[in-house]
């Protein structure tokens, strides 16, 4: 027995245990020691359960979640548009009237960053989550671990039974704007879509596809094209619908940026908007408002969504039961000037 193994560091109240400690008592390192107390992954099932003995028989005391850190987590993959600004907006709205700090992290595109954020989060303890990026399994298990609540904002995949989230009526949203089109008078109208694998792009073309099936007109594989939720997909693909044998007379892109790419494939096609060809978007961002002529689209209330999933995550950071952790909010139509009846 060593002499780290036979101290009994409890017996004197003027040193208590530290993770230096119990690395010492255990013979690992005291980055696995941290891993241990907060909950990481990466140590192996004999480390962690002969870690968790010392941490037992030494009576090493692990942070108190009970101390608040007054802090929020807002989690993006990465800001690019206005979009993630009108969260933003949300979260800090909340924040300031419950003195609340944000601590704003964006791992990048490609994810990289994921694992090293979720350690650095751990570390600093905020009291609760939002993310808008999509976390999954392991991650999720992380932070329930290390006791830090969360929310996923908008998720774009389905999810396991109990995980809290805040999202929007999209397929209601892709319902309303083609019924909008379909009660203009238009009968060939094309929809371009984000990912299949995307929830929210999946729900608002079933609602397109049932309210084209409620109005006996067809569907067919010519009239959806999938594309990037970008102004270059939105144009690309526009692109390829109105140099068809049967181009539309109208589009509903999968959002707002998509729809202003359609505005630029319609005037490179020498067509006007909406004289030739009526277009919808979703989000109803700023530049719904900017663009020649001011778009139609579908309002997805991103700050009022944003503003539920912060109350939300706050309230079970202080230990609240939720009556729902399952929030959608509705989408509306906004009717703007790029939508008329087909020219003819």
């Amino acid at each position: 027995m060593t002499h780290a193994e036979s101290a009994d560091p409890v017996d004197d109240s003027d040193k208590p245990v530290t993770i230096a400690y119990i690395a010492a008592s255990t013979g690992v390192s005291v980055p696995t020691v941290s891993k241990v107390v907060n909950g990481r992954s990466g140590v192996a099932a004999d480390t962690r359960a002969r870690v968790e003995a010392a941490i037992s028989r030494f009576g090493y005391r692990r942070p108190n979640r009970a101390v608040r850190s007054n802090l929020i987590e807002l989690v993006f993959d990465r800001i690019a548009d206005m979009w993630g600004v009108q969260i933003i907006r949300g979260v800090e709205q909340v924040a300031r009237q419950q003195r609340v700090g944000v601590v704003l992290t964006e791992f990048g595109p490609e994810g990289g960053g994921i694992r090293y954020w979720i350690d650095d989060a751990l570390d600093r303890r905020p009291d609760c989550l939002v993310a808008v990026a999509q976390l999954n399994d392991e991650q999720r298990n992380q932070l329930r671990t290390g006791g830090i609540p969360f929310v996923v904002f908008d998720p774009t995949v389905e999810l396991p039974d109990g995980v809290p989230f805040v999202g929007a009526t999209n397929w209601a949203g892709g319902r309303a704007a083609t019924r909008h089109l379909i009660g203009q008078g238009h009968q060939r109208i094309a929809l371009i879509s984000g990912a299949d694998r995307i929830l929210c792009c999946r729900a608002r073309q079933d609602g397109y596809r049932s309210a084209m099936d409620a109005a006996g007109l067809p569907v067919d594989g010519d009239s959806i094209v999938h594309a990037d939720l970008t102004v270059d997909g939105g144009r690309a693909a526009a692109l390829r619908l109105l140099k068809g044998p049967r181009p539309p007379t109208a589009i509903f892109a999968g959002n707002d940026l998509q729809a202003v790419g359609v505005y630029q494939a319609a005037r490179a096609s020498g067509l006007r908007i909406p004289a030739h060809l009526s277009v919808v978007g979703f989000d109803d961002l700023p530049v719904a408002t900017l663009v020649d002529p001011p778009l139609t689209t579908v309002h997805q209330p991103l700050v009022e969504m944003a503003v539920a999933a912060t109350e939300l995550a706050l309230a079970l950071g202080r230990g609240e039961r939720a009556t729902r952790l399952g929030i959608e909010l509705a989408t509306t139509l906004t009717v703007r000037q790029s939508t008329a009846p087909p020219a003819g």
